[in-house]
């Protein structure tokens, strides 16, 4: 898989004299602690000069480059700003991880010494700051590059990072989180980045190897056994591609979980053309990213299985491709889907949802979990309607709605909950089929009327539909990751996971 090498954490308990680069974490106005009090005896003041100015270090993620003086073995010193002590979180520690990994790799620098005081004011343990530090050094670091000639090609360009400040049990098991989390997320953005002549639903089973070696149990489904299964709706959207649609069942149990599992449902759709009803050049120059539901929960697998969370996790994968043939999916067919209910068809561009629909029903029926959540790259209106800042989230229950919209603001994959309302079902009646596919006019704020769409086919179970239509994929560098695929979804998962599990 072309992507970076995973980074090294390793924990020291003072400042080596071989340190190239070291690190001080530090917040505004609080004092140095003694490590970095002896530090800038040693460095003749420079530390406390560089941060005498009081707006030196609001900004958290702001960096302070020092050459270090002649008389210290050390090279350089970078002073990390952390922002006001009452204002750190884990998410602002992961963002200021991320802009040091940008800052220290602008100058070439991968073994740098994290240094940690304790911090008036800060209500984290020291473990959990230097986890989530380091978190946002390894999502930013992430690379995905299939060029086969470049400079620096087979350079080691592994990050070796000291932490210093915190050691035990506590920062191991913080480490161990952190790097699972991480593991997670890069997967499922190499999965979103791979150009769909590279992963497509001849060979998706191929890349699901990771999930096998974290012990994650891994069953595929051909096109004839979801004919057996009634599979209808998923068939007919592959229908028009060389490559027949399969589903990958995925199922991890953590040693003392429950018998019960939580279910994940993604849009596993490696090209979306849009069928018959074919899509804009411009809208379909990004339609291999249409995957990137099924992607979430495979990294969200990943990082459950790794840092052996104590879970029963189902995923259930709808893979296939929406392309335009004469065996492809028309307007105006009507499909029996596998919960028996008809659907008539009518723009083969809202796939998504007919694949939805068997995936739903699939999961609710044979694993009887206690929810079941989907993720997919739904509706252009959820984007029109929220813009750039969250994603639609609805639900048929209000407690998981906003256990869940407060976990993406823990880790800050912000949702904003939708109306999931009865009275939405009145634009998907039809006269020859128990439902027609998606209301008479989709401009006309699709994303409901998708949602009530698919709450017909969880056989009643607590459900929350996830639309995450254009966070798959992001144009610009952020914080904690370069342009190119987002792996949205898979943070806030495991973070909900993580908190209803240590709240039952």
């Amino acid at each position: 898989m072309p992507q970076s090498p995973a980074p090294v954490f390793e924990t020291a308990d003072e400042i080596s004299s071989e340190a190239s680069v070291v690190v001080i974490l530090q917040t505004a106005l609080t004092g140095f602690g003694p490590r970095a009090a002896a530090f800038d005896a040693e460095m003749g003041g420079i530390l406390s000069r560089a941060c005498s100015d009081p707006a030196a270090l609001i900004e958290s993620g702001s960096c302070i480059d020092l050459i270090a003086p002649q008389s210290v073995s050390t090279k350089r010193v970078v002073i990390l700003a952390l922002g006001k002590a009452e204002a750190v979180t884990t998410l602002s520690l992961a963002r200021a991880g991320g802009l040091l990994a940008a800052h220290l790799e602008g100058k070439g620098e991968c073994a740098p010494t994290l240094v940690l005081d304790p911090i008036a004011g800060v209500d984290l343990p020291g473990a959990e700051i230097l986890a989530r530090v380091a978190l946002g050094m390894r999502l930013r670091r992430y690379r995905f590059d299939m060029r086969n000639r470049r400079q620096g090609a087979g350079a080691d360009r592994t990050l070796r990072v000291k932490l210093v400040g915190a050691r035990g049990p506590d920062l191991t098991a913080a480490l161990a989180r952190i790097n699972a989390i991480a593991d997670g997320v890069e997967y499922a953005r190499t999965l979103v980045n791979l150009p769909p002549n590279h992963l497509h639903p001849d060979n998706f089973h191929d890349h699901l190897e990771p999930l096998r070696e974290a012990g994650i149990d891994i069953e595929m489904l051909d096109a004839a056994q979801l004919k057996e299964l009634g599979m209808n709706a998923l068939l007919a959207v592959g229908s028009g591609s060389a490559r027949p649609p399969r589903v990958a069942v995925l199922r991890y149990r953590g040693k003392g979980a429950p018998a019960q599992p939580l279910a994940f449902v993604g849009k596993g759709v490696c090209f979306d053309s849009g069928g018959l009803c074919i899509k804009g050049g411009a809208q379909m120059f990004d339609m291999k990213a249409d995957m990137g539901g099924a992607a979430a929960v495979v990294g969200l697998l990943i990082a459950l299985a790794r840092q052996g969370s104590p879970v029963h996790i189902v995923g259930v994968l709808g893979i296939a491709e929406n392309m335009p043939s004469g065996t492809a999916l028309k307007p105006r067919d009507i499909i029996t889907t596998a919960s028996g209910q008809t659907v008539e068809v009518f723009d083969t561009d809202a796939e998504g949802r007919l694949l939805l629909a068997d995936c739903l029903h699939y999961a609710a029926t044979r694993f009887n979990p206690l929810v079941i959540v989907d993720l997919a790259t739904l509706t252009y209106s959820v984007t029109r309607g929220l813009g750039s800042i969250f994603a639609g989230l609805f639900s048929t229950d209000d407690a998981i709605a906003s256990q869940m919209i407060a976990a993406g603001e823990t880790v800050g994959e912000r949702f904003w909950r939708l109306p999931l309302d009865r009275a939405y079902d009145e634009g998907l009646q039809s006269p020859f089929a128990d439902l027609r596919h998606h209301a008479k006019d989709m401009e006309d704020g699709d994303a409901p009327y998708a949602a009530a769409f698919l709450r017909h086919f969880t056989e009643d179970r607590p459900w929350v539909h996830l639309d995450i239509a254009s966070k798959e994929l992001t144009d610009t560098d952020r914080p904690l990751g370069r342009q190119g695929a987002t792996a949205f979804g898979v943070q806030m998962l495991e973070e909900w996971v993580q908190v209803t599990r240590n709240m039952s």
